[in-house]
């Protein structure tokens, strides 16, 4: 039998398509159950077509590289047959099934020496001249030369695999990014050391005086010094001893009086003048005494009675006026008595 692999198409690295031109002589011996062991045939081929798939087994780089073959033909063959219940036929054209298996040895880039094994799986029961139950297939060895042809940058079925050749460049690239990440891992580790240690310095207490070392600015001070923010000896001012106020009974009564007899305007916070001779009291008292006076005002009045007082001679910065508007009322403001007793002034010595 002769054999001419016209065509092969490479498709992708692993994968390629190729047609198959067949010619020659089968010959074989029994070629159904039941026949004489010395029967023989030949068929003849005129011609056959077939396109395969061409599928590489590789897993690795290496010279030896296996492969799959299957696909579909079409073919014009003639039987010769001794056999008791066969006949000669002319010839006649019918498809088969071819399925292969093999290797290529790589002896240059492009260059392999190919291997194979096919077994021929014919649509036909009279292919060996004997008409049977089944159909018939026959098989065939060959051995030939593959070289790849065309342009450097398409691809071919080379004596490695391609796919594999992926694979282990993209280990490769895998092993430089676990060297460089386990690197930037290492170094972000002795940052974060160098960090640590900076930050254990840094705010450590050498002196044990209270105050972190990065803002200690007197360091070897005493644990038991008495010290400001910088970590700084505080300089304590000399004590000053002041007189120690007592309000009496009588001085509560003149204050308890001046609030009862307060009154103003109606709506305003202009002082009546019946309010006049308790607050005048009120202000020798401050005077005589150096008390200190707070007003809390339950409107806007505070600060007329602080005026009148300060007018009788009392000390203005020892009388503390504050305001409080209708927040804090003593009856319903609903009325116009109810707002007149809300517009009140609370005395507080001190």
């Amino acid at each position: 039998m002769e054999l001419w692999w016209i065509y092969k198409k490479q498709t992708l690295p692993g994968f390629g398509v190729q047609a198959d031109f067949l010619a020659g002589k089968v010959e074989g011996g029994r070629p159904n159950a039941g026949i004489p062991a010395n029967a023989r045939f030949t068929s003849t081929i005129d011609w056959s077509a077939a396109v395969l798939a061409n599928m590489s087994l590789n897993q690795k780089r290496n010279v030896l590289s296996p492969y799959l073959t299957a696909g579909a033909g079409y073919m014009s063959s003639s039987a010769n047959t001794n056999a008791s219940n066969g006949a000669n036929t002319g010839f006649g054209e019918n498809w088969f099934v071819p399925i292969g298996a093999g290797f290529k040895l790589g002896v240059l880039k492009g260059v392999n020496i190919d291997l194979g094994y096919t077994v021929n799986f014919m649509k036909d029961r009279n292919f060996d001249g004997v008409n049977s139950l089944a159909n018939d297939r026959f098989s065939y060895a060959h051995s030939g030369v593959e070289i790849a042809l065309g342009r450097k940058g398409t691809s071919q079925l080379q004596n490695y695999s391609a796919i594999a050749a992926l694979r282990e460049a993209s280990a490769a690239e895998s092993a430089e990014l676990k060297r460089q990440l386990a690197m930037s891992e290492e170094a972000a580790r002795r940052d974060r050391e160098a960090l640590t240690a900076k930050y254990a310095q840094e705010m450590g207490d050498d002196d044990g005086d209270g105050v972190a070392n990065k803002f200690d600015k007197c360091p070897g001070t005493d644990a038991n010094t008495v010290l400001d923010g910088a970590g700084c000896a505080l300089k304590v001012p000399a004590q000053i001893v002041r007189e120690k106020i007592v309000i009496t009974k009588a001085d509560r009564k003149v204050v308890d009086e001046a609030i009862r007899n307060l009154e103003f305007d109606l709506g305003k916070a202009t002082l009546r003048s019946t309010s006049n001779l308790t607050l005048d009291r009120v202000a020798a008292l401050l005077v005589e005494k150096n008390f200190s006076l707070k007003l809390a005002g339950h409107a806007d009045n505070a600060e007329s009675v602080k005026t009148y007082l300060v007018s009788q001679g009392a000390n203005a910065s020892i009388i503390e006026a504050t305001g409080y508007g209708f927040n804090q009322p003593i009856a319903s403001n609903k009325t116009a008595d109810g707002r007149q007793k809300n517009r009140r002034v609370e005395f507080t010595l001190y």
